[in-house]
């Protein structure tokens, strides 16, 4: 099974399309959060398989956004925790890296998916593996200032137990995966 894994988009609805065409062959679509408009759930829906969104810190419109969903058949939001199995894979998906590291430290995930401060990561904590596709957006804050980014998505096979980062460039929309 391959899993498409996002986060933080930002209303950034080019990237997302590149994104979102581009994994399409994927089976499912993870999503950590900050969508922040409802009309990110369009974008998203076009993906053509199950998409399973939590909640982040700047998803504003909680209600529009979750009128949005229950509307759009393959689109399911989980509010800010989502836990399930993937191919015998236990998945725990959150926004917030602050909470993600503590549920990998549980043992009771194999996987666990987060994003919010737009650092990509991809790590391993004892038998868990930590995921933080970064960001759609293509940018990040440090210390109150804003520092563009490669946007960035990955791509988790889990029979190979693989997971694989693309990059988004930010004026062809053009994929490349990360060497």
């Amino acid at each position: 099974m391959r899993i498409a894994i996002l986060s933080d988009i930002h209303d950034n609805l080019w990237n997302l399309t590149a994104a979102v065409n581009f994994s399409r062959d994927a089976d499912v679509m993870i999503c950590c959060g900050d969508l922040c408009s409802p009309f990110v759930i369009d974008e998203l829906a076009r993906f053509p398989h199950d998409v399973h969104i939590v909640f982040g810190n700047n998803d504003a419109d909680l209600y529009r956004i979750t009128l949005k969903a229950s509307k759009t058949p393959n689109c399911r939001l989980y509010g800010e925790l989502f836990v399930t199995e993937f191919d015998g894979n236990r998945f725990a998906v959150n926004h917030f890296d602050y909470i993600a590291r503590p549920l990998a430290k549980s043992r009771d995930f194999d996987v666990v998916c987060f994003g919010h401060n737009h650092e990509l990561e991809v790590s391993a904590q004892d038998a868990c593996l930590l995921i933080n596709p970064g960001c759609i957006m293509g940018a990040k804050f440090t210390g109150g200032k804003r520092e563009d980014t490669l946007p960035s998505f990955v791509i988790y096979d889990t029979v190979l137990n693989k997971p694989t980062v693309f990059f988004i460039d930010p004026q062809s929309k053009r994929i490349s995966e990360k060497q």
